[in-house]
């Protein structure tokens, strides 16, 4: 039976010498680590995850720190609890509420359930908290930060024409680094303006 530790840091700058201290003190062998850089833990497919989870047999056990290196979501970390335990491979969560939940019991199994509910719903208030600031300085003309990217008058007008010959919104905007959305309020600003010609 064996001890896997997985650590992930979502960006390139941040490192997982914390995380892998803490891997280590919990008994994994820096052999059986298997570390993430800069990738999102909103990805289902991650490199040293992956390796990971192929390097677990039944009986084994997969080490994490926190609750959030698993993934964003409730229903991610609760199917993948599901995977391990129907795989016969037990999850431990260090740090987890101030203690070590092992999904391998009962209560643990229970508290991780808990727990990964109230880690995604933190996360939704967060993004909700974001959004209404967001909203609220809009609404008042504050400028929302960032730098707004300049667009010339005759990219709008490609942009437009790309549009209307066939070409999907979306793949035009993406190609400009801008939401559809965003295209579209801007092509309406153009032409409020009078930028583009009538055909």
């Amino acid at each position: 039976m064996k001890l896997i530790g997985y650590g992930r840091v979502s960006t390139k700058a941040q490192d997982t010498d914390r995380q892998i201290l803490d891997l280590l003190a919990a008994g994994v062998r820096r052999d059986d680590l298997y570390i993430d850089h800069g990738v999102s833990g909103a990805r289902a497919s991650r490199p040293g995850f992956d390796q990971a989870l192929e390097a677990l047999h039944e009986g084994d056990t997969l080490v994490i720190t926190t609750l959030d290196r698993l993934g964003r979501s409730t229903v991610n970390m609760l199917g993948l609890a599901e995977e391990l335990r129907a795989r016969g491979v037990n999850l431990r969560v260090l740090n987890l509420g101030g203690g070590n939940v092992d999904t391998g019991t009962p209560m643990g199994s229970m508290v991780f359930t808990v727990m990964a509910a109230l880690a995604q719903m933190e996360l939704e208030i967060k993004r909700e908290r974001i959004n209404d600031s967001v909203s609220k300085r809009r609404a008042a003309g504050k400028d929302l930060g960032g730098r707004r990217q300049q667009f010339s008058e005759s990219q709008i007008r490609n942009a437009r024409r790309l549009i209307e010959a066939g070409e999907p919104a979306v793949h035009v905007a993406r190609d400009l680094g801008m939401s559809r959305a965003t295209l579209y309020r801007r092509i309406a600003e153009a032409d409020a303006r009078n930028w583009i010609a009538e055909p």
